[in-house]
């Protein structure tokens, strides 16, 4: 899939994480389908993220009919809600980029680790899916507190696996076009770092009062860390 505007639905976007990372690739210029099972939900949802980029890229639809109008999937649901989510969408998402957001957090205990047994959330679901749908692991670690702030630059990068190679360059440009910066950590099986690291993150915002610890990687070429 060559670089450029694409068309992403993301099941989920009318939270938090969905609608911030939905307001930075609208204001890029991608189309924008905000998915859920509540439409009237989704489409005004939809209609604020437009007033916010002052543009017209973003639409709200039910989960079933934007992930078939769109090349790649983003998943912003709670865990509890993934693998029920990608069981209901599974046929629609043969031959899309599914990029799974979701972090393994056990209320009440969200900041403690506490991976289910498969280790990997995200690896449980590329099994579940097959081959013909790319997953890819990413944006687990960025707090959604300042995404809707667009000039605001948030300081942190984003851990991009996937067992896809241009899926994951997908993953890492999706990043880099919402502020943020991708970085390549190569197979699925290493999102399991990803997902362990938001509990750990979350403990430490309540340790030191702040809304949004995220990671940066040192010594790649650019860095300033």
């Amino acid at each position: 899939m060559s670089a450029g505007l694409r068309t992403i639905c993301i099941v989920g976007g009318t939270g938090a994480e969905g609608g911030g990372l939905a307001a930075r690739w609208a204001a890029h210029g991608h189309r924008v389908i905000i998915g859920s099972r509540n439409v009237s939900k989704a489409v005004a949802a939809a209609e604020s993220l437009n007033a916010l980029t002052g543009k017209q890229n973003v639409a709200g639809m039910d989960s079933r009919a934007g992930v078939l109008a769109a090349e790649i999937v983003v998943l912003t649901v709670p865990f509890s809600a993934q693998k029920p989510t990608v069981e209901e969408l599974q046929d629609a998402l043969k031959g899309k980029i599914l990029i799974d957001v979701t972090v393994p957090l056990v209320p009440p205990k969200v900041s403690m680790v506490q991976l289910p047994e498969t280790d990997s959330c995200v690896v449980a679901i590329q099994k579940l899916l097959g081959d013909q749908t790319k997953v890819v692991s990413a944006f687990q670690n960025v707090s959604a507190h300042k995404l809707k702030e667009l000039s605001y630059r948030i300081d942190c990068d984003v851990l991009v696996a996937s067992d896809d190679v241009e899926a994951r360059q997908v993953g890492i440009e999706l990043a880099n076009e919402a502020g943020l910066r991708g970085v390549d950590v190569g197979v699925l099986a290493n999102s399991v770092v990803a997902e362990s690291l938001t509990s750990v993150l979350i403990s430490i915002n309540r340790k030191y009062k702040i809304p949004d610890a995220g990671i940066r990687i040192t010594g790649l070429p650019g860095s300033t860390a």
